[in-house]
């Protein structure tokens, strides 16, 4: 083999591990791609959305763990989050943030009140009119098995320190914290930004979408 040929080679080896080393790097402390797999976020995610996430907003963390190396600045109510699932954290999910630690949440007939105040909330869908069944007193929270009464009607439940109260904009058909409990700090992986390809099948690109902030 040339010493032109064996230089070649090396070359491109380093290129190639420089630019894993750099994809490591963003994807494990600056952004991190991920796809919208259900309507739990409707009307403000679509299905087929595919999303960077800020990883740094909330703190560089160890890589492979949940622990915070540097702290910068901590989730806010109306943050869009994504998240392992408190169930199995093998599944990442994403939410709204609705109630940060100290926050009381209570829900009346849909309506969401926030340390006794009603939260106006313009990104809502509702596609249930109807109110689920209620009987009083409500079960423990969160219970132990699905109960579709936590729904429309909740607490009064107070938010922990490191914890989060997290829904979804598609209010009356999102898996949450109204049913299984809050969101640890730790198992934060960073803030919805921005919208980097939208589609609905390969005929179906939704352009005008590529690009748009996520709030």
């Amino acid at each position: 083999m040339s010493s032109n040929w064996s230089n070649t080679l090396k070359e491109y080896a380093q290129a190639l591990a420089i630019a894993l080393i750099l994809a490591f790097v963003i994807r494990s402390f600056v952004v991190q791609a991920f796809k919208i797999p259900s309507g739990s976020m409707l009307p403000t995610l679509q299905i087929g959305d595919h999303l960077l996430v800020n990883k740094f907003i909330y703190g560089i963390k160890l890589p492979f763990t949940e622990i915070t190396l540097v702290p910068v600045s901590d989730p806010e109510s109306g943050d869009i989050i994504v998240f392992k699932f408190p169930e199995d954290d093998s599944k990442d999910f994403i939410k709204r943030v609705i109630g940060v630690p100290g926050d009381t949440i209570r829900i009346e007939d849909k309506q969401v009140f926030r340390n006794g105040q009603p939260l106006r909330e313009p990104y809502v869908q509702h596609t249930a009119p109807h109110l689920a069944k209620q009987e009083f007193p409500m079960p423990k929270w969160p219970p132990h098995e699905f109960d579709p009464r936590a729904r429309d009607n909740l607490g009064p439940v107070h938010i922990p320190d490191g914890s989060y109260f997290v829904m979804g904009d598609n209010r009356d058909e999102s898996y949450d914290s109204r049913f299984w409990g809050f969101v640890r700090e730790e198992a934060i992986l960073g803030r919805a930004w921005r919208i980097y390809w939208s589609w609905n099948g390969i005929t179906n690109i939704r352009w005008g979408r590529i690009g748009d902030p996520v709030e």
